[in-house]
């Protein structure tokens, strides 16, 4: 077979029909790994940390609220920077292609920031460079999902799908493995994780063809600003698979935000940090399973729908478990649980959204509207969740709004129409 990761890519608006080989796979999910462990280290470590070390707050509530504030800002920065990036990167003209000059400039932002992270001693710095941290991560991941429904065949986009999230759960246990075991400290962490992303992003930069946009429009203020509005009554489907991934994040946000304080507060284990990272390892390894397996048979069948239901059906039933079973053998299994719901969802949804694209002109766009669904809740959750616990209804109420959010997902599903 022909390694496209040397050819020439399909036309700029043409639907896909040539299968990507196993040497794009591995580069896509190689640079996956050094984007997600880039991430997902600060967020379940590094950041807190941080932040607690400048707030000297006795409180625990404290220290995540004002994680949650900075994780908000930095959200709304996800707002602009998604849409923005996506509807640019489907103008560029560039020799070397619409979406590789976006991927690169989206990865040195995204290292550039978080190695100067490591420097902040002040809560206005770590909010500042954070949130520039996170506008480099959405500039370089929006156009690297664009490359799916540009390069990739229906047939395979929940198996390739599945390469970004299997590679989040690695980078997520990866990352933390390499802090707490090396003990590397703030600045060597960030640092640590900066130079992988750059080393890991760099061969799919440099050996995977970008077709070249002879001409385009010019992104006017107007026009970018109504392209935000995708008309529900128009395009029903993207509708129902936007308001679906929004709940699933919320719920499966809601259920892992908090996740360390959990463990210290509510079920006051001995080893909080130890424990977080055997969670984490068994949530690894049903993501991995359900990403790659789940994915690949929805590809095999033709259907997505059902796969999507029974994903987020699953972390709700997972959510209810430590709602009204919190004991430390049950959150082992419901780590089990929501590993192989959000595994699934991740890998097929992203899969299904590739399919409910209004325009290939704008895949770039929508795409980049339908992952702000996956960053926001994600960068909300902390601030809302501590709010929950503290103000109205502790742990078990934060657990059962994740049951809700991830239910009425599932459900968000069933109306698609031109996607079995």
């Amino acid at each position: 077979m022909t390694d496209t990761t040397t050819t020439a890519a399909p036309a700029p608006f043409a639907e896909p029909t040539r299968a990507v080989t196993g040497g794009w796979i591995a580069l896509f999910a190689t640079a996956w790994l050094g984007i997600w462990m880039a991430q997902l280290t600060p967020v379940q470590l590094l950041l807190p940390v941080q932040i607690e070390a400048q707030l000297g707050a006795t409180y625990w509530v404290d220290n995540v609220v004002a994680f949650g504030i900075i994780s908000g800002i930095a959200g709304l920065c996800a707002l602009i920077a998604y849409p923005l990036t996506g509807a640019l990167s489907d103008r560029t003209t560039s020799r070397f292609g619409r979406r590789r000059p976006w991927i690169a400039a989206g990865a040195l932002l995204f290292a550039a920031s978080l190695f100067v992270l490591g420097l902040q001693e002040s809560i206005v710095g770590v909010g500042v460079f954070w949130a520039l941290a996170l506008t480099g991560f959405c500039v370089l991941t929006a156009a690297l999902t664009a490359s799916i429904s540009d390069q990739v065949p229906v047939n395979q986009r929940g198996y390739v799908s599945g390469w970004i999230s299997a590679p989040q759960a690695i980078g997520t246990i990866l990352g933390l493995a390499l802090v707490v075991g090396l003990e590397l400290g703030q600045f060597l962490g960030y640092a640590a994780v900066a130079v992988l992303l750059l080393v890991l992003v760099l061969p799919f930069l440099l050996r995977v063809p970008d077709a070249v946009l002879p001409s385009a429009s010019k992104l006017t203020f107007a026009a970018f600003i109504e392209g935000f509005w995708i008309s529900p009554r128009r395009y029903p489907d993207f509708g129902w698979t936007l308001l679906s991934r929004i709940l699933v994040n919320f719920g499966n946000a809601f259920g892992t935000a908090l996740l360390f304080q959990f463990l210290q507060y509510g079920l006051k284990v001995d080893d909080a940090e130890t424990t977080l990272i055997l969670l984490t390892l068994v949530y690894m390894v049903f993501v991995i399973l359900a990403s790659l397996v789940l994915g690949k048979l929805s590809d095999r069948l033709g259907r997505r729908k059902v796969f999507v239901f029974v994903a987020a059906a699953l972390q709700g039933a997972a959510a209810l478990l430590l709602a009204f079973v919190p004991d430390l053998t049950v959150a082992f299994i419901a780590a089990g649980m929501l590993g192989l719901g959000y595994g699934c969802f991740l890998s097929v949804d992203q899969a299904l959204a590739t399919q409910v694209l209004p325009d290939p002109h704008t895949r770039g766009k929508d795409l980049g509207i339908m992952n702000i669904a996956t960053a926001v809740p994600q960068a909300m959750a902390p601030l809302l969740g501590a709010f929950i616990v503290a103000l109205l209804a502790g742990f078990q109420g934060l657990f059962i709004l994740s049951a809700i959010a991830a239910l009425l997902g599932a459900v968000a599903v069933l109306p698609i129409r031109s996607v079995k």
